[in-house]
């Protein structure tokens, strides 16, 4: 959207958040179906915010979903979490403005979790939930034709700006505007920024692989994945 309008995110992070951790905005939507290259295709990337407390169970937020449970969703890929300081970024690149919470298709838009810093395993309390980190977001074609730019699937994956997935340890409710407390951080001290490298970028070696095999908290899908090219390096 083109204009000179700033997005609701960036006006929020005037307010000095500098020093905290929060979620910033709760966000949900339910599948939906939409015509992509001639094909209708499900998606459950259009979230909103929501305003009101919304209940956490072990497989995301009621009201929310996912369309292919193949990559996307559950129990493992709960919830997304996206960092609102990555907005201004990609609202420079796109030419675009005005991008509301959950543009990026995140359950939380967050403040002060940067993937250079959040570890795999580490636990984060939000309100009455207990959240673990468990993988970096890998975007599809889905994103792309959102945001009407379907070449960004590249630049998203290579900035190292994905955002991370949660998996529920305690469910509960959640609202927008809460503080992120660290419960526990994980002792393997493996960043998101570091798995995605790993996992999809061609970064590290062996010793780097095998040192990530040993978070017991990474998910299922991605451990596959490492094994794989582990055994391929042997």
């Amino acid at each position: 959207m083109k204009g000179n309008h700033r997005s609701e995110v960036s006006k929020a992070l005037d307010l000095d958040y500098t020093k905290f951790m929060k979620v910033l905005s709760v966000n949900r939507s339910l599948p939906r179906t939409l015509s992509i290259n001639g094909k209708d295709v499900s998606t459950g990337i259009y979230k909103e915010s929501v305003t009101a407390a919304v209940h956490v169970g072990n497989l995301g937020l009621d009201g929310d979903g996912q369309a292919d449970l193949t990559v996307h969703g559950g129990l493992w890929q709960a919830v997304y979490a996206y960092p609102s300081e990555h907005y201004a970024r990609w609202e420079t690149e796109l030419g675009a403005s005005g991008f509301p919470p959950g543009t990026f298709g995140e359950n939380l838009t967050t403040v002060g979790l940067i993937e250079t810093e959040v570890c795999i395993g580490d636990v984060h309390r939000i309100g009455e939930v207990l959240l673990e980190v468990t993988s970096p977001r890998i975007p599809c074609f889905k994103l792309g034709h959102k945001l009407a730019k379907p070449d960004i699937l590249k630049s998203f994956l290579q900035s190292g700006c994905s955002g991370f997935y949660y998996r529920v340890l305690e469910i509960g409710k959640i609202t927008a505007n809460t503080t992120v407390e660290v419960a526990s951080r994980d002792p393997g001290k493996l960043t998101v920024r570091q798995l995605l490298g790993l996992y999809r970028l061609g970064e590290g070696g062996a010793d780097d692989l095998r040192r990530a095999l040993q978070v017991g908290a990474i998910s299922p899908l991605v451990r596959r994945d490492l094994e794989a090219r582990l055994a391929k390096l042997r």
